[in-house]
């Protein structure tokens, strides 16, 4: 079925809390090209090729040479240049493509951790603000492999609060260079890396930056040791190690950016690592559902196979339901950005500030997914061990690394907890800057909840109309519970952390649910409505489980703060704003994970 082509208009990050997003609107990942999918398919071959084979020696690798030359096989193939432009070596790919490819490889264990570090926070910061002079040196040899590159925030006193590193740069006696001395932890890649990326803040005159300073330092340039390789709960093979900065000599053309910028990069760089683990969390958690289908159909147990008990029915349709809302919700952030992008270059920004401009105004999201593409994986694997039972818990079967492997992605690029935070600080932040009209809509519904309810019929004969006014009210319920919290503690609600994650909560449910919807009913104009009654299930049961999980974040939010007529009230409108009608969700279940148990894969 043919769609109308639609003048894409950019939205604001955050945005789509007070604004209704057209379905025609967003991307879904079903109009990838053949072209994409190809890319996608040779990260693939080269995981079953290289890595799938040999987990077991990857992880047990007493050094870095093994991943190192797995490294250099995929700078081979242009696996370490998708983002970079042709004119310095790459494949100038756009962002949702480079999403794909982060998905593709993710499903690779401890190498995608090392091919994502070299090519999202070791390169990207070079790309982004380095100068042509910087571009030039390092950008080819990155994109192809010959050096690698490794990210130095983290200090053993500074983690969260990256701002507070130690590590001192000093400008020498003759000006040409600085001296660097510090130490970073947690260095994924440290072993091997031929260019750090590190952040230190410049000393002049006894006096201390109040901001980092970002450094490009070759491990040529010496005064540079490091530890042995961490030993990790999980991704063993990843070579992660303490490195230390004893009077490094870096030249001051080495500086990247401008002085005390340190911290604005690394916030910037952490943005796109946020939604690139979302899409790579994604690819593991489609691995671990394969493996999780495929063993349920052999298991046999009381003379039949596991996969026709109605029990792991609902576990392999659980996992495939959310699996299918991280990815409409990933790269329905991921074609914002590029859309976004591409605005700000018609009005005359530059490349890369257009793309810094475009991921800084969708930072909100980028954390969103973050939280919603880890969990998402971490549930994965937790019913993939349960599904394969007493071999679950056994090191000869896969769900043991999976399961390990798994657990760092709700530290990696900020804690879980911390970006729960940014999401609602970010939201406030621009709505008292004048940004995002939050506070405009927290009103209305304000006197909305103090009204009588309007028990009107809906328009009839609109897809999804039911759930688009669900959706609606879910929307209300997070601006009635922020806004009454604003106006309770006003600028201490940062002290409030319990209150914000519960806020944070109900907006990643309502981003997730929303985008689930709009997919399908895309899905629904390109395809029919044929080919997509299990995805009409999928909408239903991810939903239901939205608005509950709304609900109860909503609930514990409210009774935290609220008191007497204010509580009853918002009670009240918390539940007027979680009706959905009921549907028999198990039979909904049911069908997709017949679907799944018949195909023997997950094939949504």
């Amino acid at each position: 079925m043919a769609v109308a082509e639609e003048k894409k208009t950019t939205i604001k990050g955050g945005e789509f809390l007070i604004k209704e997003t057209p379905a025609s609107q967003i991307f879904i990942p079903e109009e990838f090209n053949e072209e994409q999918k190809m890319i996608a398919d040779t990260c693939r071959d080269f995981l079953r090729a290289e890595v799938w084979s040999r987990l077991d020696e990857i992880d047990k690798a007493s050094g870095p040479d093994l991943m190192s030359s797995l490294m250099d096989k995929a700078g081979e193939l242009g696996l370490m240049g998708t983002v970079v432009p042709e004119a310095y070596g790459g494949f100038g790919m756009d962002f949702n493509t480079s999403m794909l490819v982060a998905e593709a490889t993710g499903a690779g264990n401890s190498f995608s951790v090392a091919l994502s570090a070299h090519t999202g926070i070791g390169t990207l910061p070079i790309l982004y603000y380095g100068n042509e002079d910087q571009k030039k040196k390092y950008l080819p040899k990155l994109a192809s492999g010959e050096f690698k590159a490794a990210y130095c925030l983290t200090e053993p006193d500074s983690g969260s609060d990256a701002n507070s590193g130690k590590s001192k740069a000093k400008l020498s006696g003759d000006g040409t260079h600085y001296v660097i001395n510090g130490q970073k932890m947690w260095i994924t890649n440290g072993g091997f890396a031929d260019v750090f990326i590190v952040f230190a803040k410049i000393e002049e005159d006894g006096a201390t930056d109040k901001n980092l300073s970002a450094f490009i330092i070759e491990k040529t340039y010496g005064g540079i040791t490091m530890n042995e390789p961490e030993h990790k709960m999980g991704i063993k093979g990843s070579d992660t190690r303490q490195i230390f900065f004893n009077d490094c000599a870096v030249p001051v053309e080495n500086l990247l950016s401008d002085r005390g910028n340190g911290f604005k990069i690394a916030v910037n760089i952490l943005n796109i690592g946020r939604i690139k683990l979302a899409a790579a969390a994604l690819g593991g958690s489609k691995m671990v559902a394969k493996q999780a289908i495929n063993y349920a159909n052999e298991r046999k147990q009381f003379g039949t196979s596991i996969s026709s008990f109605g029990a792991i029915k609902h576990k392999l349709a659980e996992m495939a339901v959310r699996m299918f809302a991280t990815e409409s919700a990933a790269y329905r952030v991921g074609q914002n950005i590029d859309d976004l992008t591409l605005s700000l270059q018609e009005k005359g920004m530059s490349d890369g500030d257009s793309k810094l401009k475009a991921l800084e105004e969708l930072a909100i999201e980028c954390a969103i997914m973050k939280v919603h593409g880890s969990e998402v994986l971490d549930y994965v694997v937790d019913e993939g061990v349960q599904i394969y039972g007493g071999m679950g818990f056994s090191a000869d079967a896969p769900m043991d690394r999976a399961y390990r492997d798994s657990r760092i992605n709700r530290i990696f690029e900020g804690t879980n907890e911390i970006n729960r935070l940014l999401v609602v600080d970010m939201i406030l932040k621009r709505a008292m800057k004048g940004q995002l009209d939050v506070m405009g809509p927290a009103m209305a519904v304000g006197k909305e909840i103090m009204s009588i309810p309007d028990l009107g019929s809906e328009d009839e004969g609109g897809l999804f109309t039911a759930e688009k006014k669900v959706i609606k009210n879910m929307k209300k319920a997070v601006l009635m519970v922020a806004g009454a919290a604003v106006q309770k503690f006003m600028m201490k609600l940062s002290e409030e952390q319990e209150i914000i994650m519960n806020v944070a909560d109900m907006i990643i449910e309502t981003y997730a649910a929303e985008s689930i919807i709009l997919r399908v009913e895309k899905r629904i104009a390109l395809l029919g409505e044929n080919a997509n009654s299990l995805h009409r299930d999928m909408v239903q049961v991810y939903l239901n489980a939205a608005v509950e999980k709304l609900n109860n974040s909503g609930r514990s939010a409210i009774t935290s703060f609220a008191e007497s007529d204010e509580l009853r009230v918002m009670l009240m409108g918390l539940k007027r704003f979680t009706k959905i009608e009921p549907s028999n969700l198990k039979d909904a279940r049911r069908r997709i994970a017949d679907e799944l148990i018949t195909k023997n894969d997950y094939c949504f």
